[in-house]
């Protein structure tokens, strides 16, 4: 019942999302660990594993009757060893902070949910108490996905990192192709070529203003405004040869209020502009992964427990990035993002603050307790 001691041992399995790098070893060992440690415990536990060799796990304490349900929510997956200082799978403790791949993302709450799960469910609730381990949160979340389909709560809380924070918002995001057409021809002769490389360059020149128009545009209280940014670029053969084709993938930031659609409208009022402009500019647009911003009540009976049980005056945030709070949000299920203190997300360095730890382990025990009780 020391979240110190399972971060350790969570930390000492490698579990690197093979979706962003091949060959990873995926959730398997880890998922195993955890299933055999809640069983230990006394929950009842359920693997989900449509995608072979990425299972999560969801471990069930149920209460007995009448409370409401809690889910808390973590990921297994981690990014990749590669390019580490040090040994990413061995834990070491220096200055009060433990280093390792995953304490700070997102190993460290996976520990406290588990411990928290544990100890506040020592003496019954009324509520059933959900602790869901999930795969791919760092690619696709394909495992909140999964859980969704087969889980309910009346709330939930995802311990992603948040330096002892209550985060409330987060962005959304979706991504776009914009392929632009010219025509291949020899490079001497101009007549027959159309540069597909160059037309692109009008499109650039819009996605840099649109860019400029969304920051000087209405901003969200705790999140700003969206963004755009192009991120990708291919075009050409040779450099004897007028381009055919040139690819631009681009990333839309959303905040709340904004939808998938309307971003690919906004794109697609500047391509038929610079058709209608633009001599022989001809352009396809198509869409690719959308995923919405996240939006908490911050009267919900989730966020008011658990701010109760701080024990100082809460820091009301948001984040610019996305996680599965949108996917529980969209589900129906009114959550937070509440994690520990560290930095080092995806970085060379990773480190939780372990006073951090200690703590978010007490506000989860006290929050689970008080909304389940």
């Amino acid at each position: 019942m020391n979240p110190r001691d399972l971060l350790a041992g969570l930390i000492s399995i490698d579990s690197v999302n093979p979706d962003l790098v091949p060959g990873g070893h995926g959730e398997g060992a880890i998922a195993d660990f955890c299933a055999t440690w809640f069983q230990r415990n006394g929950f009842e536990v359920h693997r989900l594993e449509r995608r072979p060799g990425r299972p999560s796990l969801v471990a069930v304490r149920k209460g007995t009757g009448g409370g409401k349900s809690l889910m808390l929510n973590g990921h297994l997956d981690t990014v990749g060893l590669a390019g580490y200082d040090g040994d990413p799978l061995k834990p070491e403790i220096r200055d009060g902070k433990m280093f390792g791949r995953g304490t700070f993302d997102m190993k460290g709450g996976i520990a406290a949910m588990m411990i928290a799960a544990a100890r506040a469910t020592e003496r019954p609730l009324r509520g059933d108490v959900i602790v869901a381990c999930v795969a791919d949160e760092e690619h696709g979340s394909s495992g909140t996905e999964e859980v969704l389909e087969r889980f309910t709560a009346d709330a939930a809380i995802v311990t992603e990192p948040s330096h002892l924070e209550v985060t409330l918002a987060h962005k959304g995001f979706v991504w776009f192709d914009v392929e632009v057409q010219g025509r291949a021809a020899h490079g001497s002769r101009p007549e027959l070529g159309i540069d597909a490389i160059a037309k692109a360059g009008h499109f650039l020149v819009a996605l840099e203003q649109l860019g400029r128009d969304l920051a000087e545009g209405p901003k969200h209280h705790l999140l700003g405004t969206g963004t755009v940014h192009a991120s990708l670029i291919s075009g050409g053969e040779e450099a004897s040869t007028y381009p055919a084709t040139c690819r631009i993938t681009l990333e839309r930031r959303t905040v709340p209020g904004e939808s998938p659609q309307q971003t690919e409208d906004e794109l697609r009022t500047i391509l038929d502009h610079l058709t209608a402009t633009v001599p022989d500019f001809t352009a396809t647009l198509t869409r690719g992964l959308a995923r919405d911003p996240f939006e908490a009540d911050p009267e919900a009976e989730i966020v008011r427990t658990l701010i109760a049980n701080l024990g100082e005056p809460p820091v009301i945030r948001a984040e610019p990035f996305w996680t599965d709070c949108a996917l529980l949000d969209r589900a129906g299920i009114p959550c937070l993002l509440f994690g520990v203190d560290g930095a080092g997300a995806h970085a060379a360095t990773e480190y939780v603050d372990l006073a951090s730890l200690d703590h978010l382990t007490e506000v989860l025990t006290a929050t689970i307790a008080g909304f389940c009780g």
